[in-house]
């Protein structure tokens, strides 16, 4: 049997809860990752073993943590952290890395923080679904995207409810629905040109409060958040078609086809043009 398996999600156009990579590894004594920061959530689950992990705190201070078996660890984004498996008894483990607009809620009703971030179960049987789950994902790339989808939405499920003692309630149900409206406009009216402040009107909130509740909520600005929203659907536009540069920064709300050029490489690092050579889909 190998003793790592790695793939990563095909779709990046979820908004709620999306899939990056995932994986299992039996690993080697001492074997180790990092330092590093990551993107977004990353979650490890130990199998059996045991490991060390080093994370920087919310202040920055790096705290150690001896990690065993039917214990997990979150690593949060920009976190830095490095993991290491025992020399004498190195960990199996598995992992998903994940992120979306409701994430943050999640891990926040589980409890887990950069300052508190290891996994443990007060649920025997829920820990094992979790577990189930996650190495399902791991085992069944090849599967669709809906699909792993679904066991994520599972693994959230049975992981939230394993470490929080049945303390799940509904909070911010008032937020909820300011976000949910200003999701909603956004998924709208994106190609148009919108600001930030038609956001929060359409919610009927001042633009600063209306800043603060969702930067909480969802882990960005607005401003991030709505750019972030019509980079992906430019990045699907120029995958999936044979529309021109300037047609694409038009449909994403962008009249000048420079502004939307330096807004895309801001985001993806490269071009429009050179992002759609590198992953142009064969049609």
């Amino acid at each position: 049997m190998k003793d790592l398996l790695f793939s990563i999600f095909p779709n990046e156009n979820f908004v709620d809860l999306n899939l990056y990579q995932f994986g299992w590894e039996r690993c080697a004594p001492s074997h180790s990752f990092g330092p590093a920061a990551r993107t977004h959530f990353l979650f490890h689950y130990v199998i059996s073993g045991t490991g060390t992990l080093y994370a920087d705190d919310s202040s920055g201070n790096t705290k150690t943590y001896q990690v065993k078996s039917k214990q997990g660890f979150m690593i949060f984004p920009q976190q830095i952290t490095t993991y290491i498996a025992d020399k004498e008894l190195p960990w199996e483990y598995v992992w998903l890395e994940f992120d979306g607009l409701r994430v943050k809620e999640v891990i926040e009703i589980a409890g887990l923080s950069q300052n508190s971030p290891i996994y443990h179960a007060h649920s025997r049987d829920l820990r094992e679904i979790m577990m189930q789950e996650m190495l399902y994902i791991a085992q069944h790339g090849e599967m669709t995207p809906f699909h792993l989808m679904g066991h994520l939405y599972l693994f959230l499920d049975a992981m939230t409810r394993s470490i929080s003692s049945m303390r799940i309630t509904r909070i911010g149900k008032l937020r909820d629905f300011y976000i949910r409206e200003a999701l909603a406009y956004v998924e709208q009216n994106f190609q148009n040109s919108i600001s930030v402040e038609d956001i929060a009107d359409n919610c009927g909130l001042n633009r600063s409060y209306f800043g603060k509740i969702f930067k909480e909520a969802v882990g960005k600005t607005p401003q991030e958040f709505l750019l972030n929203y019509r980079m992906t659907k430019a990045a699907e536009l120029l995958k999936l078609t044979k529309l021109s540069i300037g047609d694409i920064g038009n449909a994403v709300g962008y009249d000048n086809q420079l502004h939307f050029s330096r807004a895309f490489k801001n985001i993806y690092g490269v071009s429009p043009r050179e992002w759609r050579n590198q992953n142009r889909m064969v049609i």
